[in-house]
């Protein structure tokens, strides 16, 4: 079996506030509108952005506190473009988003987070300044019950 190996970009959106507790990070408050994470899967893609994307797991990484209350959640990833993410942070301050949450997601770099607040259009600009690829599913809709959608 051939493991695909990657980064990653999750757009999070949430319609009203949203407060989580993010393990050892503590609380994080989350005003309504899209927030932007990049991460990466040396153990596979698939199984990680397959993991993100769903609403039943364990939760273990700080993104997992967030990806269970989203209202919305997008995935895209550079694959076969290896892209570290600590380069994705960088992008993505440089597209225009805003730290949101210190230390988020970053415990094993020197970045000062890998969750950003993202501006109108900063998710597109991302995207396309990386070159990252739609990831094959790559949208799951929620309702307000947290179940998704058909």
């Amino acid at each position: 079996m051939n493991v695909r190996r990657g980064t990653y970009v999750l757009a999070l959106t949430f319609c009203s506030p949203a407060d989580a507790e993010a393990g050892a990070l503590g609380p994080v408050h989350l005003e309504p509108g899209t927030y932007c994470y990049v991460g990466s899967a040396m153990g596979g893609l698939d199984q990680r952005l397959s993991r993100h994307l769903s609403r039943t797991k364990t939760l273990h990484w700080h993104i997992d506190h967030l990806t269970v209350i989203c209202d919305r959640a997008e995935a895209w990833e550079s694959y076969p473009r290896f892209l570290p993410e600590c380069e994705l942070a960088r992008l993505a301050e440089e597209c225009g988003m805003a730290p949101a949450a210190e230390g988020f997601g970053c415990s094993d770099c020197r970045c000062r987070t890998h969750l950003f607040r993202a501006g109108e259009d900063s998710v597109q600009s991302l995207v396309s300044r990386a070159g990252l690829s739609p990831y094959p599913g790559r949208q799951l809709l929620f309702n307000k019950r947290g179940y998704p959608r058909a």
